[in-house]
């Protein structure tokens, strides 16, 4: 049964306007090159910065100055921002589905009615 319920969860939150709209987002995120190439040159300026900085070295001030050049680059970007928007929208979405998950354990737990399936 609570396979079941979280399935049926599940298949709500897809079909959700909120989901859609992150989904819709997020494929023309990855279908504008460019912003996938920013993104993706940025993850690896932060991970190689990552690693100087577990060395006990400093980043760069050239790894800095294109970090803040690539981020200026994808967040003027309206594609980007649809995104960014979108996922905030989900996010909110699944903060209240969680809340509602906890306010229902807290009544379940306290329920003196047993249910079987």
């Amino acid at each position: 049964m609570l396979s079941d319920k979280a399935q049926e969860l599940g298949r709500l939150i897809g079909q959700s306007n909120e989901y859609q709209a992150l989904k819709r987002a997020n494929e023309a995120l990855n279908g504008d090159r460019d912003a996938v190439t920013a993104l993706q040159r940025m993850d690896q300026l932060r991970h190689e910065a990552q690693q100087m900085i577990e060395r006990g070295e400093q980043p760069t001030a050239a790894m800095e100055q294109e970090l803040d050049q690539l981020l200026g680059k994808v967040q003027g970007s309206a594609i980007y921002q649809r995104f960014i928007a979108a996922n905030e929208n989900f996010d909110k979405v699944m903060v209240q589905v969680n809340q509602w998950i906890a306010d229902g354990i807290k009544k379940g737990a306290t329920s003196s009615i047993i249910t079987l399936g």
